[in-house]
């Protein structure tokens, strides 16, 4: 049973709660337990006109239902009186829902001092004042929750909307400056985005889409934020529909564009611009603070010749670590080249402990096999270039000392089983820094390319000893992350033992470190013998996973991550537990004569196995969307459960072909692992799309907008309408055409 979330005792003002949304808020703050303030100046939606009876009304309905309100009749804009109207009632004010507000839409050109005015005074300045006045009130008690109400139109621009857009953004400042000044307080202000149906939005929506919008699927975030257990400050929500969403400002890496002693040229920022607008490497700002310190560090950069920095701390802590993220993250590694044929396949597979004593090992020893294959573990082979051929010493803001580097986590994805042989390409980029304080991790994204067709993604966490303390960041939305085992038996254990020469035989496939068989090196590293590779290590739990769950078939192969945690010595045995959940296989590798965990936090997820998968359809009269329907029924095969977790939906769709309907398709995403169902369904559908063949491939290959095609009578849709936002999910993301 969930523990109710009670206001018993505190008093909230809510402005404009005459109806919509405000309404809403006040009768949800009512019930349960809150006493409110009714405000509504009772005006038309520009503004014009004044009435008590939508506040007394909404005052009527709170009391009918057991709850405690009372009315306000002033404008916004006269604050100190709604406040002065809670503290004669109830004796304090605690919670502030800044809900109020009027159109006068205009396209810019025709927009009036007065439609400009108007809704800056309602909108921004009104809930200026009434926050303001309430702010002592709240300082003296230690306590004060506010909202916000910004819109879509504030985030993203709206035409016709230019006066209203800018007081909404407005709104959105005025918050993040009162949460930061409130914290000590104890008052936290954050801002919504509602989308809703009400008497604002019934002027740019359809009717079918306001009334899938209800105001009731808003005010729970508001009750939220609004409650004292809620410790968020200074976020900003965009709500509806049932549907809540949290957002933040990202930032591109950015390039320097003046050198130091030298001016600053319009030539110079326009042949910097691709890379200027390069969001692939994004940072996001959490407040101004990091925002400044990348200046600060861009002028230490600049000033660096004459040793003149701003932030000396900041420059000292980057100058001893030889660690600078600004410079290094982005940077591309040279290209590299990786030549090879079934011999050095072979030498991989023994190198990993394949054996001939092992019949079902031929087809991966025997270039004469019928089935003969690469292992799949063999895509770190390609990319360990990148770092062997010096790449990695060469990019900027990397100085570090190469005898201290450890390999941390690995990361492999295939996206067509390896050939047995031919000349692979492979391009390396860093990914991120983060600074650990004991040390460095550089996130290396390495993509390997068979001429133009991508096979593999390696990414590799490197840890660089006492490189640390350089004031970067300690985690990363870059990283491939680990995950925990479940908490049981193991479904499998499998035990192999590593021979005496096992890591003098892997080292042939590329790894040349003298770590791993010379003794005086490994002495020097703390070691009492030569250790194994911990992709060696790697190559053997794969394996084990292959043999037990795909017989040893590398086309399953899809992806494995692994935190390489103890060496190995050669000689000892390894021992892969392992726990099946649907097609991720959890797996952790053992010393078994130890104990000692090698690999921790690691998984395999495997294709389904082909006789599993739904039949590849050919097309019926022509129709270029079975295809994408029938990839997308072998995706949930592989990760429904992870679908439905994220969709939570069911979706009909009729495709049609010359007006007439040529195809029913029906996406579970709600009960199960997910099913894709062909031709008319017994079920109910939570949305249908409605849709010609043409235009589906359209919006499936980003070339038309959806929200452009369902006003434009393209595609039509029934149901919860809301829902189709979730569409990129199962489109985007799994239909790979």
């Amino acid at each position: 049973m969930l523990e109710p979330l009670v206001f018993d005792g505190k008093v909230v003002i809510v402005t404009g709660a005459g109806g919509g949304l405000g309404r809403e808020y006040a009768l949800a703050f009512g019930v349960r337990g809150a006493s409110v303030v009714v405000n509504d100046l009772g005006g038309d939606i520009k503004g014009g006109g004044k009435s008590s009876n939508a506040a007394d009304k909404v005052v009527e309905e709170i009391k009918a239902k057991g709850g405690k309100a009372v009315a306000n009749y002033d404008s916004v804009e006269d604050g100190e009186k709604l406040i002065q109207t809670a503290l004669d009632a109830f004796g304090r004010i605690d919670i502030i829902v800044n809900n109020a507000g009027i159109l006068r839409d205009r396209s810019f050109g025709r927009t009036s001092d007065l439609d400009w005015d108007l809704i800056h005074r309602v909108h921004l300045r009104g809930s200026f004042m009434v926050t303001r006045a309430a702010w002592n009130h709240m300082k003296k008690q230690k306590f004060g929750r506010i909202i916000m109400t910004s819109s879509a139109a504030g985030i993203y621009g709206n035409f016709g909307q230019a006066n209203y857009s800018a007081a909404k953004l407005g709104l959105l400042g005025l918050a993040n400056t009162l949460a930061i000044e409130g914290q000590k307080y104890n008052i936290h202000c954050n801002t919504i985005a509602p989308t809703a149906g009400s008497r604002l939005t019934e002027t740019v929506m359809p009717p079918v889409l306001c009334e899938s919008l209800k105001a009731e699927y808003v005010a729970p975030l508001v009750l939220w934020l609004s409650h004292d257990q809620c410790q968020e400050n200074g976020g900003l929500f965009e709500v509806g529909a049932g549907w809540i969403g949290k957002l933040r400002w990202e930032r591109s890496q950015g390039r320097i564009v003046r050198k130091k002693n030298q001016g600053m040229f319009p030539e110079t920022v326009r042949d910097q611009w691709d890379n200027i607008c390069d969001f692939t490497n994004a940072t996001k700002p959490a407040n101004i603070n990091e925002s400044v310190a990348t200046l600060v560090e861009v002028l230490s950069r600049v000033e660096t010749d004459e040793g003149i920095a701003p932030n000396p701390t900041s420059a000292m802590a980057t100058a001893a670590s030889g660690i600078s993220p600004l410079e290094a993250v982005g940077q591309k590694l040279p290209e590299s080249t990786f030549s090879y044929s079934q011999t050095q396949c072979i030498l991989y597979a023994l190198g990993v402990g394949m054996s001939t004593k092992d019949d079902d090992h031929l087809k991966f020893l025997y270039e004469g096999h019928e089935d003969f294959s690469c292992l799949p573990t063999f895509g770190v082979i390609p990319s360990q270039a990148a770092m062997m051929d010096g790449g990695l010493g060469s990019v900027p803001g990397l100085n570090f000392d190469f005898t201290r580097l450890l390999h941390g986590e690995q990361y492999l994805e295939l996206f067509k089983p390896l050939p047995t042989s031919g000349t692979l390409t492979s391009q390396a980029r860093i990914a991120d820094v983060l600074d650990k304080g004991s040390g460095a991790v550089i996130l290396l994204d390495v993509h390997t390319y068979s001429g133009k067709e991508l096979l593999c993604y390696n990414q590799y966490s490197l840890f660089i000893v006492g490189a640390g303390g350089f004031g970067g960041k300690r985690t990363s939305d870059k990283a491939m992350s680990t995950v925990a085992h479940p908490n049981r038996t193991p479904d499998a254990v499998m035990t192999d033992t590593t021979t005496r020469d096992q890591a003098a035989l892997y080292r042939l496939s590329g790894d040349w470190n003298p770590l791993h068989i010379d003794p005086s090196f490994a002495a020097m590293g703390g070691f009492k013998s030569p250790i194994l590779h911990g992709l060696c290590s790697f190559g053997f739990a794969a394996r084990h996973v292959l043999k037990q769950y795909a017989n040893n078939d590398a086309s399953r192969f899809k992806s494995i991550k692994v935190r390489f945690v103890k060496p190995v010595l050669p000689g000892q045995s390894l021992q892969t537990e392992m726990w099946k959940e649907g097609n991720r296989i959890h797996i952790q590798c053992k010393v078994k004569e130890s104990g000692a965990v090698v690999l921790s936090g690691a998984y395999v997820d495997l294709h389904a196995a082909a006789d599993g998968s739904p039949q590849i359809l050919p097309e019926a009269g022509g129709l270029k969307s079975e295809l994408v329907f029938a990839e997308i029924g072998r995706r949930i095969k592989d990760l429904g459960a992870e679908m439905v977790k994220k969709v939570n939906a069911v979706f009909g769709w009729e495709i049609t072909k010359g007006g007439n309907t040529a195809a029913q398709w029906t996406i579970d995403l709600k009960t199960g692992a997910g099913a894709l169902h062909k031709g008319p369904y017994s079920g109910k559908t939570d949305v249908t799309i409605t849709v010609s063949d043409d235009d589906f491939m359209e919006v499936v290959q980003g070339k038309l907008n959806p929200q452009k095609a369902f006003f434009a009578g393209k595609l039509k849709v029934r149901g919860n309408i809301m829902l189709s936002q979730k569409l990129e999910v199962i489109l985007k993301d799994y239909a790979k055409l």
